[in-house]
């Protein structure tokens, strides 16, 4: 898959096109249907624009730009020009065409790695930050094996549940993507360094946000937004009440993708959010073969890529070139006939985008003049307010126990128990903890009343009150 690059004046009209501000996704798109292509736009007359898409729109378009425009377009095309990085704009072949049924596909995608990972069979696995190790180790789980399957990997590359889903993405043929909320030029959060590299070079890292846009609550609605627009399916880990994780499935739910969620223990306020989406109609996994077969997609072997698939990617000035190149699958281009509340927008297998004002027309009329319900103004602006809340409220840590343990390692080890039964040999693999350790700890937590061992030799959290619904 390669992308059909924008000439520097027909960039610089979609980035200027991309910052006007106040610019409405409607109005963009009529315009966008109306007089083609970014540069045509600009030539219009204020009264042309304003009976297309109205004043606000033409103000927007037509402001003057800023002094610090040009040092913006030189910046974003030499990023262009380092190994890997590309810019891909909404008429270019090359973009993902499951974005192309949004109702607000982003005029302008920065992309870092594999551009083909975004043209694939693909399944977002998102959930908590403040995630337990019984819901990173299913994280993971999950991502490696649909991975394996050769299903791609989207997260939002945050911590907890989407750190685990790119890493155990990153182990299969079918790779991982970030869709981040900050300038594809910026880590967020700066724990990921080193994940973010990885990804840049094994998997593919995607922004819609103008280089040094740095990481702001208000961002990532649209991250989440675009995280449902690019798969078919929806898997949520682990989820307080209030995660912006659920926010992310309404979303999919809305543009007509599936939804799973995993079950976790009654007595886990992380396992709360995904019992309520799986009461509200999510379906209730407990395995990827789950999953797979319910999005229809069938298991595949192993596939040799062609060369020019491996690629090194520069990463904050660092040269990758010596980073371990890995074997990938050929780009598969999926039937993309999706069917959801807002209208139909089919995309045959065969199909392929032209650099035409037709071509982006022919999209956003249709999309525009099958919509009857909410317009996307009023989608975006509910969907930004309540995941802006979410976002900006730090998830809460699991509840105390009735007592606090009696030393650090006693604190470790309840930590690692987490909600569900949990065997020795599991435990021990969590804590790295010696045998003899181990089980003396095990014993003051059990004397303490923290711990109650069941049947089988399993360990589990003692119960003694209701979890606040709130946390997590």
């Amino acid at each position: 898959m390669h992308t059909l690059p924008a000439t520097d004046i027909e960039l610089a009209a979609w980035l200027r096109l991309s910052l006007a501000p106040g610019l409405k996704p409607a109005a963009l798109r009529l315009m966008l249907s109306a007089f083609g292509l970014p540069e045509a736009i600009f030539r219009q007359s204020p009264e042309a624009l304003a009976e297309i898409a109205g004043e606000a729109a033409a103000r927007a378009v037509l402001a003057p730009t800023g002094p610090e425009f040009d040092s913006r377009l030189d910046t974003v095309i030499a990023w262009r020009e380092l190994p890997g990085n590309q810019v891909v704009t909404l008429d270019d072949p090359a973009y993902p065409p499951a974005l192309l049924t949004m109702l607000d596909p982003p005029p302008l995608l920065y992309i870092k790695g594999r551009l083909d990972l975004l043209h694939t069979r693909a399944v977002a696995l998102v959930g908590s930050r403040s995630a337990t190790p019984q819901g990173v180790e299913d994280a993971e789980r999950f991502a490696r094996e649909l991975s394996a399957a050769g299903v791609t990997i989207v997260s939002g590359l945050a911590l907890g549940i989407d750190g685990a889903a790119h890493r155990g993405g990153l182990e299969g043929f079918g790779g991982t993507v970030a869709v981040i909320g900050t300038g594809a030029d910026l880590v967020y959060p700066a724990a990921h360094h080193a994940l973010a590299r990885q990804i840049a070079v094994q998997g593919a890292i995607v922004s819609e946000w103008p280089l040094g846009t740095p990481a702001r609550a208000a961002n990532f609605p649209q991250r989440n937004r675009l995280i449902a627009g690019l798969v078919s399916g929806v898997v949520i880990v682990e989820a307080a009440m209030r995660s912006g994780s659920l926010i992310t499935a309404r979303l999919a739910n809305e543009m007509g993708r599936d939804i799973f969620a995993l079950p976790g223990s009654i007595h886990a306020p992380l396992s709360r959010g995904c019992h309520r989406i799986i009461k509200q109609g999510a379906k209730l996994v407990e395995t990827p073969d789950e999953v797979l077969e319910e999005l229809g997609f069938a298991r595949r072997s192993a596939v040799r890529a062609a060369p020019e698939s491996k690629q090194t990617v520069a990463w904050d000035g660092l040269d990758l070139r010596n980073a371990r190149s890995v074997e990938t699958l050929p780009m598969v281009q999926p039937n993309l006939a999706t069917t959801h509340s807002c209208g139909t927008v089919a995309t045959d297998s065969g199909a392929t985008l032209t650099r035409s004002a037709a071509a982006v027309g022919s999209t956003t009329v249709q999309i525009a003049t099958e919509t009857r319900l909410e317009s996307p103004e009023v989608v975006a602006t509910r969907a930004t307010a309540e995941a802006t809340a979410a976002f900006a409220e730090t998830e809460a840590p699991l509840p105390a126990p009735p007592a606090k343990p009696v030393n650090s390692e006693a604190q470790r080890l309840l930590a690692a128990l987490g909600h569900s039964p949990t065997t020795l040999e599991i435990l021990a693999t969590r804590t790295e903890m010696e045998d003899a350790a181990l089980q003396t700890t095990l014993l003051q937590l059990e004397l303490a009343g923290q711990i109650s061992v069941l049947p089988g030799g399993r360990f589990m959290r003692a119960t003694h009150s209701r979890p606040r619904l709130d946390q997590g």
